[in-house]
């Protein structure tokens, strides 16, 4: 890690106010947004760093508490370098803090490298399309809402909501296909509260995948700073590994909207023109200079994937933060509150969630060649059991024909068996599929016009028992 010595031996004690955890101070040469900065309150260093800068003015936030901070006594030291984290592969297994502290009781980390957070742009000439599936081992997001390596699929949900339940799952159960594929998950937790910081400790701590993990923790008291620095923390390890070391790697990051909350309050202290619902005008540029640093690159044999969570706002999938996140990334997993009501875990929207890149990363060689149709197939028949549960509210269930009663018991049955699973329950692609096969067997077949006569003789249940007896 360089520090520019002329830059780091600039002191200022001119602090022209103070802004709760912002404190202005008079403008140096050379300073710059985002540099380092030390604040020496009568003996006790703390950090902070620049977040606005103009021709008289620097803001700097500070890492922690301003309390003490006195204009015409403290000293400001400017460092000359951004922020910046030790990376090593021995990070697996480790849990820190927002700024990449250990927090679990283990040794600090031997670095191989330092590495800015706000990381390097990936050149889009040597971008490649994404094309293979990671498997969740949950059935409804493999078989109907595929996550492929390299893509941004964010998780929408709302407050109270399983979220961080799923996202557990998905950490303890996320794998790669092939053999010699190195693949490993980063978590981030952003401004949870003190229950949720336990619960993913502890879940981290138990868990049998945690070698393959590293885990980045910011509850609700941490600084702001901490907070927005979060997700570039995790997304610099992933990057190390991906890009040095050649694995695949999974990013997760939860609640990406307590992150836009704390960018809309340090907006507020700086004074900014606020945008739609008070957040700053810069936030989708913000949010897409951390979700675009996912992709495939060529020559490169690792990959990013990212999977943010945000919880929406009163459940308004049309607020800034969703709204916005939906524009950047490739689709979007949608927990509803209805479908949780019902006792359905993991409680997924099917049909407000998308994975634009699903089809890219399914059939022979990825899942198993029949899932274009069953995914087609089961889509099909989950609606039509919909439109007449809809339906019967109106004329009742006597006018049913003997066709509409066979499709209610597959939605029904779908719901239970397809969307519902247990928490500690890991299903491979080929369970997935056939239980989606055992289900799409309760309709005759000449409703299952999405699969093809060649595909329906090899999977389909009743086919496959007659070649079973013979």
């Amino acid at each position: 890690m360089s520090i520019s010595v002329l830059a780091a031996t600039k002191l200022s004690k001119q602090i022209t106010g103070i802004r709760g955890s912002l404190i202005l101070v008079k403008a140096l040469g050379g300073i710059r947004y985002g540099e380092l900065v030390e604040i020496d309150v009568d003996g006790d260093s703390r950090l902070g760093q620049i977040v606005d800068v103009s021709r008289d003015i620097a803001v700097i936030q500070i890492f922690g508490s301003s309390l003490g901070v006195t204009p015409g006594k403290t000293t400001v030291k400017f460092r000359g370098e951004t922020l910046t984290i030790p990376v090593s592969s021995d990070m697996l297994g480790r849990i820190f803090d927002g700024l990449a502290k250990p927090i679990d009781g283990g040794p600090p980390i031997v670095p191989e490298d330092y590495l800015d957070i706000h990381g390097e742009p990936l050149n889009p000439a040597l971008r490649i399309p994404p094309s293979e599936p990671i498997e969740t081992g949950i059935s409804v997001i493999d078989g109907l809402l595929t996550l492929v390596r390299g893509q941004k699929l964010p998780i929408f949900s709302g407050s109270g909501l399983p979220h961080n339940r799923i996202a557990m799952q998905i950490v303890r159960q996320a794998a790669v296909r092939g053999s010699g594929e190195r693949f490993a998950v980063v978590f981030g937790a952003i401004g949870v509260t003190h229950e949720e910081a336990m619960y993913f400790l502890n879940e981290l701590k138990s868990m049998g995948a945690l070698d393959r993990t590293i885990a980045f923790l910011a509850p609700a008291s941490a600084s702001t700073v901490e907070k927005l620095a979060l997700p570039r923390v995790a997304l610099t390890a992933a990057e190390f590994l991906a890009w040095r070391y050649g694995m695949h790697m999974l990013t997760i990051l939860t609640d990406m909207t307590n992150y836009c909350e704390a960018l809309k309050e340090i907006s507020a202290a700086r004074e900014e023109v606020p945008g739609r619902r008070g957040y700053p005008g810069y936030m989708y540029t913000d949010l897409a200079t951390m979700y675009e640093r996912a992709g495939r690159v060529s020559g490169q044999k690792g990959s990013m994937t990212i999977m943010p969570i945000l919880t929406m706002p009163d459940d308004d999938i049309t607020h800034p933060i969703p709204d916005l996140t939906g524009y950047i990334t490739e689709g979007q997993i949608v927990l509803s509150r209805d479908v949780w009501r019902k006792g359905i875990y993991p409680p997924v929207d099917v049909f407000l969630s998308l994975s634009r890149l699903m089809k890219e990363g399914i059939g022979p060689g990825k899942t198993r060649e029949d899932h274009r149709e069953v995914f087609a197939q089961l889509i099909s028949a989950y609606a039509e059991g919909q439109y007449l549960r809809e339906l019967i509210t109106i004329v009742g269930t006597e006018s049913l024909t003997a066709r509409d009663r066979k499709y209610l018991e597959f939605a029904d049955k779908f719901e239970a068996k397809f969307i519902s699973q247990r928490e500690y329950e890991k299903r491979r692609f080929e369970e997935t599929l056939d239980i989606a096969w055992d289900l799409l067997s309760i309709l005759p077949e000449e409703e299952l016009r999405q699969v093809s006569s060649e595909t329906m003789k090899k999977y389909h249940p009743a086919y496959r028992k007659q070649v079973l007896k013979q």
